[in-house]
């Protein structure tokens, strides 16, 4: 093929006029977060995950290795597993990177894909020095979540009981504390998202006031539909699902601070109704074998998704 020479002068001219086009175009926001095109005709990608909460007491007994986790989702078809920190050797303090690899390797190994992590931080303490570790506790999971390969690290707003005269300004302390662990997540590839959990934070208006007070693409929603104790539930998760980067899917909601069954119907068509793309981790939790109860669970979310038509399952 005939090299053709280009005048230097044009070269430059063109130049001015792609350039900031095309950085232009890379760093806007819908360059980062372009939501699903509802009337394309495209369906969601849902993929399912096992949260490992589900497994909680066999965990924290050791009567259940990570192997053996990693196996049974292997084993049920999941796609992924949100490992949660408190299972992972030494913590809260981050083990060595050798163990951190060997835990992805092993997983890549099942097949399978650590959609998630999270830690147990609690930024509603009134003390400064208290505050500062729980960040610190944040960023140092940060570092391992990226190193895990999971692009989320679920946080919590806190428990500690506040006087209603303190309430104002634990919530600006608490938005601070979001701001800097988001901007942390940044420089590390890993999106902090807050698990509504009803403690601190309790209805689907703080929430969102949360999210657009902190105002970062590295700042995202764990979307625990069983966490709604003031509204109802799937009102709730409508009103929250636009911040969704993950999700905690219970056999049970709270409505109006009753327990009651999950509709999944109703949630997955709000899900569908959305943007919302990747996994949602599913939750068992109470008494009974853990086996048995993640697998019917599983099968009735499979049968819904299948319904739906909405993605692999």
């Amino acid at each position: 093929m005939r090299h053709i020479p280009i005048n230097p002068t044009a070269r430059r001219k063109w130049m001015k006029q792609v350039l900031p086009l095309t950085v232009g175009t890379l760093l806007s926001p819908r360059a980062f977060s372009s939501p699903l095109d509802l009337e394309s005709g495209l369906r969601p990608n849902i993929k399912l995950s096992l949260n490992a909460y589900s497994f909680n007491a066999l965990l924290m007994k050791q009567e259940m290795s990570l192997t053996h986790l990693f196996q049974f989702c292997a084993g049920e078809g999941l796609q992924g597993l949100d490992l949660t920190a408190y299972y992972i050797s030494g913590y809260p303090v981050v083990p060595p990177d050798t163990y951190l690899y060997n835990v992805k390797k092993d997983a890549h190994r099942h097949g399978l894909h650590i959609s998630g992590t999270g830690v147990r931080n609690d930024f509603t303490h009134l003390s400064y020095e208290r505050r500062k570790k729980e960040v610190q506790l944040v960023k140092d999971w940060v570092l391992a979540a990226s190193k895990l390969g999971a692009p989320v690290l679920r946080v919590f707003s806190g428990t500690q009981k506040v006087a209603s005269e303190d309430r104002n300004q634990v919530w600006e302390w608490m938005l601070a504390d979001f701001r800097e662990c988001a901007l942390y997540g940044a420089d590390h590839g890993v999106i902090v998202a807050l698990q509504n959990h009803n403690d601190f934070i309790q209805t689907a208006d703080e929430v969102n006031q949360v999210m657009e007070a902190v105002a970062s693409p590295w700042f995202g929603l764990v979307l625990d539909i069983g966490s709604y104790p003031a509204e109802d539930p799937y009102q709730g998760i409508a009103k929250n699902i636009r911040h969704a980067v993950n999700w905690q899917i219970k056999e049970r909601v709270n409505q109006f601070g009753v327990q009651e069954p999950v509709d999944l119907g109703q949630l997955m068509d709000i899900i569908a109704g959305s943007s919302y793309q990747g996994y949602i981790p599913i939750e068992t939790l109470g008494e009974g074998d853990p086996y048995q109860k993640v697998r019917g669970f599983l099968r009735k979310i499979r049968n819904v998704l299948q319904e739906k038509n909405l993605g692999p399952a």
